[in-house]
């Protein structure tokens, strides 16, 4: 059981930590090894940054515990602020912590994420569309789909958040 850095507990008086219930990369390995040339494919054209926030975003709607470990994790190590990774969940009161563009590509994400809140509206495709050209705007949208497609089995199999480490960090 690795510990953890919080301030007011100590290890012993956490909840338990659960396994996952099924180790679905493992089990069905010709689907994981598509899914991660999927993921290496998407993310071409599409600036490393925005993406981890489009990547936590959806992961915070989709409710994906090991995924918003990682990510907020990996955007922390290429730079990205705390501050901002806090915010993301509430940006709509927050928007002066991003650009514009990040946030077309932020409701675009939360449309393509939560299709059942009325598909994606015309107003955010166009707006996305003003602000990515149609390559990397095509590019956003397999990007998006693809993490959704990763907290769909995350979710599913509840993978356990809190143990991975950064490609970055591991050096």
């Amino acid at each position: 059981m690795t510990t953890h850095t919080h301030h007011h507990a100590t290890p012993a008086e956490y909840a338990p930590e659960h396994p996952a219930r099924l180790q679905w990369a493992q089990l069905a390995p010709d689907v994981y090894k598509a899914m991660v040339r999927l993921d290496v494919a998407a993310r071409k054209g599409v600036d490393p940054a925005l993406l981890e926030l489009v990547k936590i975003r959806a992961s915070q709607l989709n409710r994906c515990a090991f995924c918003l470990d990682m990510h907020s994790k990996d955007a922390l190590a290429a730079g990205e602020s705390v501050e901002r990774i806090i915010q993301l969940s509430a940006w709509e009161e927050s928007q002066h912590f991003y650009t514009e563009k990040e946030l077309a590509a932020i409701r675009l994400t939360e449309a393509v994420t939560v299709l059942t809140d009325g598909f994606v509206p015309d107003e955010v495709y166009a707006k996305a569309a003003e602000h990515f050209e149609e390559t990397e705007l095509a590019q956003l949208i397999a990007a998006i789909t693809v993490i959704n497609a990763w907290n769909r089995f995350g979710v599913t199999t509840r993978l356990t958040p809190g143990h991975y480490t950064p490609a970055d960090a591991k050096h």
